[in-house]
């Protein structure tokens, strides 16, 4: 398949999970607004920083008044779950000129990872995947700065609720790749450790989440692949 063929798939492919994103971009724009921030700033941020989650705690530090380098630190420790994606991909991206790896390193959202993580070496195609992340990225700027203009008009525009578009938009993630037993114990273990560690304003809850999600899900494939071999073997004997 040709380039365009392949750009356009995955653009279309991104497309529900870009839509469903479209509130929280509203919201980041709108709350950068309602933090100080002016128009070009606002837009800057979705821009360059892109990552909603640590815009709005970017935003709200900001408005806080703290430091430049905390809120760097913060925002590094916030995203850093992408360090994680792009050791995941490594084998699909590394491979690829610097300028591929720098353009698909910064379009590394959560919606480009829960659909390309999944393809082989050998499916995996670059232009299907800038496909997936530009027009996601194209998406979330022009959403907020939707918010970006509603924010400057109409006062309070974050306090209806925008922010269900977040668990919403993880819940449409991760649901349809719930379908093995380690994968199960996974989400299990991320979630329990996520609202456990989050109630007792723990930092870093996220992150540590993730990690003993991962590790509790990288366990149970051991014993699920462990009994596999198992079974195999017990056949071998019987034959």
């Amino acid at each position: 398949m040709n380039k365009r063929t392949e750009l356009r798939k995955g653009f279309i492919a991104g497309m529900p999970l870009s839509i469903a994103v479209i509130p929280w971009g509203i919201l980041a724009g709108s709350y950068a607004i309602d933090a100080g921030l002016n128009v070009y700033q606002a837009q800057a941020m979705s821009g360059i920083l892109f990552a909603g989650s640590a815009q709005l705690v970017a935003a709200g530090m900001f408005k806080a008044g703290i430091g430049l380098g905390t809120m760097l630190l913060t925002t590094l420790f916030i995203t850093s779950r992408h360090f994680l994606y792009s050791i995941s991909m490594r084998d699909k991206i590394s491979h690829l000129p610097a300028r591929w790896r720098l353009l698909l390193g910064f379009w590394l959202t959560d919606e480009l990872f829960a659909i390309c993580n999944g393809q082989s070496q050998q499916e995996f195609n670059r232009w299907y995947a800038a496909g997936v992340g530009g027009g996601f990225y194209l998406i979330w700027n022009i959403a907020s700065f939707v918010g970006i203009i509603a924010g400057s008009q109409i006062p309070s525009l974050n306090e209806i609720g925008l922010d269900f578009a977040v668990a919403s938009t993880f819940i449409a993630l991760v649901f349809p790749l719930i379908k093995t037993l380690p994968v199960v114990v996974c989400v299990v273990v991320s979630l329990v450790f996520s609202v456990f560690l989050t109630v007792n304003q723990v930092e870093g809850a996220l992150m540590i989440a993730s990690i003993s999600g991962m590790v509790a899900g990288f366990i149970s494939e051991s014993y699920v692949q462990r009994g596999h071999s198992k079974s195999m073997t017990a056949e071998g004997e019987q034959l």
